[in-house]
């Protein structure tokens, strides 16, 4: 039997000083004013957390899991081991530095799922680790038995960090155009996620009661089948949820997981991770009227939806750039609206310049942001962000919606899911309840998207393209932006 050690004092103050490090950074991260605040503080909390976790693994400095004399651990290093600790790391953080610089904004939903599938991975690997060879992890009692709370909290993270994989890579597919974006709907779905359900229970009672392998890897395989069955359902509409609450889920698989490494560090990362992405979970389905428990049970009461009627025969007034520059400069007040389009054509710093301009000329102007514009959570905050737009600028829906309605000019720019009026008045249709920004209110809509064949990422039309004050610009969006500033000058 391994004797937990006590763990030095220097060891728990390092690692509460990372913990506070991770609060103030999820402190800054709450304002893009402060999110570079926030994305040092959480950087230097992980160095502190990591550094203190090596060291206190070497031989004589006190590990958490010390074994006696005789009996050899993996966590008293010797030479190869920590050349092989050192290269790991090494070669994970080039992956990440270089991924870091070559991704674009676009892509930045998908590359969030595809860390929340590395860190669900991670857990179950660790949980696997910790099953074969539990000894060296200071969790048998005296007879070699795994510890019974040892296999709750092993059990736990290798269930839900397999849900965290399998979701993820689901997400990661739909976001990256892999997988439709519509909801998938398997026939008696929401029986055989029940089903599944309570296997899951089932062997993760069969692993705490016997600690049989067949318990463990039915376990693991199961959880890795749920978290595929929970997200191809959910359509593209939810889809800033998914990420979300995936993030959730990748918080407290770590939690669990530090609980059988005995890290501290783990265990509080884990439980911020978890709770604060489960409490922006909830914050986003209220903003888009859907039910929490509806979304994490994989879209439960979703149907398919035949969509709009096709736009291709329906009147709309289209403009140019000049017939733009032209209404926005004659403009008392301008309130923009980005959205994915956006971001696909990366206008925002021509769309700063546009702003620049009208405010030369004496115009108002503001920045409508949708919670769920673009791909996850604060996607047009961060893009708007880049092209340094002023954040005193820049208002949420409840902040501003009011505000349409005494607006000369409403100018849209790769967003539609959340500007249809749909969503206020058929109940067909997959976006119905979610509070969209009520542009319509506008004296005038200028309208900037590609082409009318395109529908939005929830496959719906919007019916704002063809009612009488809304005017279409049908260009891509830099380019198009880029023309109007040219007018405006």
């Amino acid at each position: 039997m391994h004797e937990a050690a006590a763990i030095p004092s220097w060891v728990l103050l390092a690692y509460l000083i990372s913990g506070v490090c991770f609060i103030v950074a999820l402190r800054g991260l709450s304002s893009p004013e402060s999110s570079r605040r926030g994305n040092r503080a959480g950087m230097a909390g992980m160095a502190i957390a990591v550094v203190t976790t090596l060291v206190t693994h070497f031989p004589g400095t006190g590990s958490p899991a010390s074994p006696g004399p005789s009996e050899p651990s993996i966590f008293l290093f010797d030479t190869q081991a920590l050349i092989e600790i050192v290269a790991a790391m090494a070669v994970g953080g080039g992956i990440g530095l270089v991924t870091a610089r070559r991704i674009q904004m676009t892509a930045m939903p998908q590359l969030v799922a595809a860390f929340h599938s590395l860190v669900g991975m991670a857990a179950v690997l660790v949980g696997a680790a910790a099953f074969l060879n539990p000894s060296a992890f200071g969790i048998v009692d005296q007879s070699g038995a795994i510890l019974g709370v040892s296999r709750i909290e092993m059990g736990l993270g290798v269930a839900i960090g397999a849900i965290t994989f399998s979701g993820s890579v689901i997400a990661f597919l739909k976001l990256n155009g892999n997988m439709s974006g519509k909801p998938i709907l398997l026939p008696l779905r929401h029986w055989i996620n029940l089903a599944v359900g309570l296997a899951i229970f089932f062997f993760l009672y069969g692993f705490f009661d016997s600690q049989s392998p067949v318990d463990f890897w039915m376990l693991a395989a199961l959880s890795f089948a749920i978290g595929f069955l929970l997200i191809v359902p959910i359509g593209g509409a939810d889809m800033p949820v998914v990420i979300s609450m995936l993030n959730s889920y990748s918080g407290w698989a770590a939690a669990a997981m530090g609980f059988t490494l005995h890290n501290t560090a783990m265990i509080i990362t884990g439980a911020l991770v978890g709770s604060s992405g489960a409490i922006l979970s909830y914050i986003m389905c209220k903003a888009m009227n859907r039910s929490f428990i509806s979304v994490i049970a994989g879209g439960f009461g979703a149907v398919e939806s035949s969509g709009a009627a096709a736009a291709i025969d329906r009147p709309y007034k289209r403009g140019s750039a000049e017939d733009a520059a032209f209404l926005m400069s004659q403009a008392d007040k301008v309130i923009i609206v980005p959205g994915y389009g956006m971001a696909v054509s990366q206008a925002q710093h021509a769309l700063r310049e546009m702003a620049d301009q009208l405010k030369k000329e004496g115009v108002e102007v503001k920045y409508a942001i949708h919670p769920v514009a673009g791909r996850m959570p604060g996607h047009m905050n961060v893009l708007l962000a880049e092209a340094n737009v002023p954040y005193d600028e820049v208002f949420e829906l409840e902040d501003i919606n009011s505000e349409f309605a005494t607006a000369d000019v409403a100018f849209v720019i790769g967003a539609n899911d959340v500007t249809n009026p749909a969503a206020k008045t058929d109940k067909s249709s997959p976006i119905y309840g979610m509070p969209v920004l009520d542009v319509e209110k506008a004296r005038t809509v200028l309208f900037v998207k590609r082409s009318m064949g395109g529908v939005g990422y929830a496959g719906v039309d919007n019916e704002l393209f063809y009612r009488d004050n809304t005017m279409m610009l049908l260009a891509d969006a830099k380019k198009m932006v880029e023309e109007i500033v040219k007018s405006l000058g």
